[in-house]
């Protein structure tokens, strides 16, 4: 039950290593609206500095770093990019 307990309250889609950087990877399907973004954001920020933060959109998403640092990337950029871990 813990793990569930700290799953629910982080609310983190995906936590990938690459050699020595670390990644925690989010996705929404749309983040359109103040309070989405805000939802979404939260708990990544309570993450640490030693993960890059990645949210992933669905189609129809732009390219963006928020107030927080945060990379915001739609899925096809995200898939097609090689170098999307890196933006």
């Amino acid at each position: 039950m813990p793990f569930l307990n700290l799953r629910s309250r982080l609310q983190q889609d995906f936590v990938a290593n690459q050699g020595s950087r670390r990644y925690c990877i989010q996705s929404a399907l749309r983040m359109d609206g103040d309070e989405k973004r805000e939802q979404e954001n939260r708990p990544l920020r309570k993450v640490g500095d030693s993960f890059k933060i990645i949210i992933v959109t669905g189609p129809d998403g732009i390219f963006w770093r928020n107030q927080d640092g945060h990379v915001i990337i739609k899925i096809l950029d995200f898939l097609l990019n090689p170098n999307s871990l890196d933006l």
